[in-house]
């Protein structure tokens, strides 16, 4: 083994992200609303993050759920999150969007890298929605995205290690490809022995017991929370070094 890895946790609540950084992680993807894939936390949530983690913060820029393809006011939306995020001192953000044929938006992913500077932008799950990643990957290092966010356009990281090996050798030194989704301590040794990445995403998660004494059983509209284990975060990056050569 040589050198390190940089673990990423996508975390849903502030709980998440502190039990990440416990855990060794590098840096706290923050989402709001789980079961929609993430979309852009909350205000109050993200200036408590910041203030609560010393670990790099990329939050989630993604005003709703569904496709990555956004009308002219979600556009000013986001572009006003992206600068609520900078005015707190995020480090990045993990952003995308596409066109209606699929592809990315080449345009618009640059106007998000512009408007983020001097912050990073990782490039989101709207590349493995695209028809061609090879394209979209170097659409993404000309947008000035810092690292694509990747299962390899398949369901889980797991199931593409060919392609993210192609991907790494296409995307040389020029961008960072970041294996994730589906990704745990069991399965990121193989992963990593394939890909030879240093980055890695992971939501480390495990369900939270409601801890309240009583709970109306009519309603059954609350959700689950979802909390990022520091020992499974412990074991992803501990796993992923060891399989490095």
């Amino acid at each position: 083994m040589s050198g390190n890895v940089l673990i990423e946790v996508c975390a849903f609540n502030l709980e998440s992200c502190l039990n990440a950084q416990a855990g060794g992680a590098g840096r706290v993807e923050l989402c709001g609303n789980p079961t929609e894939g993430g979309t852009t936390p909350a205000p109050g949530v993200l200036m408590q993050a910041r203030k609560l983690l010393d670990i790099k913060l990329y939050p989630i820029i993604r005003p709703r759920g569904g496709y990555y393809y956004y009308s002219p006011d979600e556009i000013e939306s986001i572009k006003q999150d992206i600068l609520f995020c900078k005015q707190i001192g995020c480090d990045g953000i993990s952003i995308g969007a596409q066109q209606l044929d699929g592809t990315l938006d080449a345009e618009l992913c640059k106007r998000f890298v512009d408007w983020a500077y001097p912050m990073k932008a990782t490039l989101n799950k709207a590349f493995d929605l695209s028809p061609n990643l090879e394209v979209s990957l170097e659409t993404a290092i000309d947008a000035g995205f810092e690292r694509i966010l990747t299962s390899g356009g398949k369901r889980a990281a797991i199931d593409a290690l060919d392609i993210l090996k192609g991907l790494m050798q296409q995307a040389g030194d020029r961008i960072i490809i970041m294996p994730g989704c589906g990704l745990r301590s069991h399965n990121v040794g193989a992963i990593a022995a394939a890909t030879q990445a240093r980055e890695y995403h992971s939501a480390a998660r495990v369900d939270k017991a409601n801890p309240l004494t009583y709970q109306n059983p009519l309603v059954h509209d609350l959700g689950s929370v979802f909390d990022a284990s520091a020992e499974e975060v412990s074991m992803i990056k501990k796993n992923a070094m060891a399989a490095l050569v």
